[in-house]
């Protein structure tokens, strides 16, 4: 097939095309648009989750000539509140807060603000002015769990993870069955760090992983530096999450999972400037470019390399879907039946971790 024939190229054609008369629309339709806010429950230099997100405010501000507010570090309890507030008081009519733990606060606030448009990271909650934005980074976490399970030795992986929230839930989940779709017998151990950041916590965790055996440790907390750097120094492979982790150990790394948050954020602000949002739940994914799969480092086997462009290929055309049955959960019981795919509304609730994984979800 031609490459002008692809049907991902296709839809990034179109979705590029009908961004840029979007773009156009707003640049002409509001001269002095209203400044935007940005919440981030970590650091925006964490060079991970928060990072990927202030990358995309980034994105919104150079393409929408729009003035952009932004605030890190910021709990996700009734601080965020007062954080909203402030931003409002500013004249922000669109507030992006993009931490899992803030949507019920926006919706509360979006009572009291019905001309204000929240846009929240994720979650299975709308009002009448509270949308949410995501992606499925599960497709491309499979892909990198395959990386995984192509190149261990010991049959042993590790991941090393912030909450047992669904979006954590599914990330493991995803990463463990990729791994065993070529190595049926590999096993994932989860160690919970408890905290978005805490590289003190991160890199006991990593260690903890290698001292039992794993030799390569795939992650999900909010910065991969002190992570990656451990597994590096301990002669172990690493799998990221959110950005490209290889300029922090290069010997190290494998693969990855990264965001690509800034289109989809602009497209959004676009259609609130125009009077077509509607608050509903928009999702993106590999087909889009919202996620990326990283460069497939050199460590992984060439057979495995094969095996994962045949299968991101497979994915990308519909003929593999990662959430289709029979899953096992982690104690057997079946999770998705034979050919039954799994609604978006459970896969986003996920509770529960698949056969293959070790540790709790408490």
């Amino acid at each position: 097939m031609a490459a002008s024939q692809h049907p991902n190229r296709r839809t990034f054609l179109a979705t590029s095309a009908a961004l840029a008369a979007s773009l156009a629309y707003s640049r002409h339709a509001r001269a002095e648009p209203k400044p935007i806010g940005f919440i981030y429950v970590g650091p925006k230099l964490d060079y991970g989750y928060n990072y990927s997100m202030d990358q995309g405010r980034l994105f919104v501000e150079s393409k929408l000539k729009v003035k952009t507010l932004s605030q890190e570090n910021v709990p996700e309890t009734a601080e965020v509140t007062r954080v909203m507030e402030k931003m409002i008081r500013s004249g922000c009519e669109i507030i992006f807060p993009t931490s899992y733990g803030y949507l019920d606060y926006a919706i509360e606030l979006g009572k009291k603000y019905p001309k204000v448009a929240f846009l929240h990271a994720g979650g299975l909650k709308t009002s009448a002015n509270v949308g949410t934005y995501f992606a499925n980074s599960d497709d491309a976490m499979y892909l990198a769990g395959m990386a995984a399970g192509g190149t261990t030795k010991t049959q042993k992986l590790g991941f090393v993870a912030a909450f047992p929230i669904p979006q954590v839930l599914r990330s493991i989940n995803a990463f463990t069955l990729g791994a065993q779709a070529v190595s049926p017998t590999a096993t994932t151990r989860v160690v919970w760090t408890n905290g978005w950041l805490n590289p003190a916590k991160e890199a006991e965790a990593a260690n903890s992983l290698a001292d039992a055996g794993s030799d390569v440790i795939g992650e999900q907390i909010d910065s991969p530096i002190t992570l990656a750097k451990t597994a590096q120094q301990r002669g172990i492979h690493v799998v990221g999450k959110d950005v490209n982790v290889q300029k922090f150990a290069d010997k190290a790394y494998l693969t990855g999972a990264s965001w690509d948050w800034g289109p989809m954020m602009a497209k959004l602000v676009s259609e609130i400037w125009q009077g077509s949002w509607k608050p509903t739940h928009v999702r993106g994914d590999l087909k889009d470019g919202t996620v990326k799969l990283d460069p497939v480092g050199d460590a992984v086997p060439a057979p495995i390399k094969q095996q994962i462009a045949a299968a991101q290929a497979d994915i990308l055309s519909g003929k593999r879907v990662i959430w289709k049955g029979p899953l096992a959960k982690q104690d057997g019981a079946p999770a998705s039946a034979a050919g039954q795919v799994m609604a978006m509304q459970d896969v986003e609730s996920m509770s529960y971790l698949v056969k293959g994984v070790i540790g709790s979800v408490k």
